[in-house]
């Protein structure tokens, strides 16, 4: 079940952020000296949101830094972008609200982080934007990781703001 499910959300997640896998595979054989700015952030954003979405189904554990034992929200989203890219992120969300640059809401792009005030605290939450208001996220105890709407009222409600950690580099 969870092939199916990775795979119908992988193609899920490359709609929403407008990239196809034909522009993938021609980016993929420039040079990165050769390539734009936004060629470089969009094959990063790809490795980013591949690599989350693997881990969708996979148990939330409070503290969880590990696919096997479970994950926490800043538990995977440090594990996706070390995976993805090597990128090495604070331990919490807080934290990870202070790396990057601020990104506004109208300007999100697939591989921003997104945060959200869950535990009567701003910076408390975060997952991972993938585009046409979705992100990816470990959401709470007995839930897996998943992909949600930011435009539900839960989340809406909660939304705290969005930091961008890819860069293109």
């Amino acid at each position: 079940m969870r092939k199916v499910t990775t795979s119908f959300l992988l193609a899920s997640a490359l709609l929403f952020s407008g990239i196809s896998a034909a522009s993938a595979a021609e980016q993929s054989r420039k040079p990165d000296e050769q390539m734009s700015f936004l060629e470089r952030y969009t094959n990063a954003a790809q490795d980013v949101i591949l690599q989350g979405l693997k881990l969708v189904g996979v148990r939330y554990r409070l503290g969880g830094n590990d696919e096997n034992s479970g994950l926490d929200c800043s538990g995977f989203v440090r594990l996706v972008f070390k995976d993805s890219i090597g990128a090495s992120l604070p331990r919490t969300a807080r934290e990870m609200s202070e790396v990057g640059q601020q990104v506004s809401t109208s300007e999100l792009k697939p591989g921003d982080l997104v945060f959200f005030n869950t535990m009567r605290r701003t910076f408390s939450h975060v997952g991972i934007y993938l585009g046409d208001n979705h992100f990816m996220h470990a959401p709470r105890t007995g839930a897996e990781v998943r992909v949600e709407s930011m435009e539900s009222s839960y989340w809406v409600q909660r939304y705290n703001g969005a930091r961008r950690i890819l860069d293109g580099n």
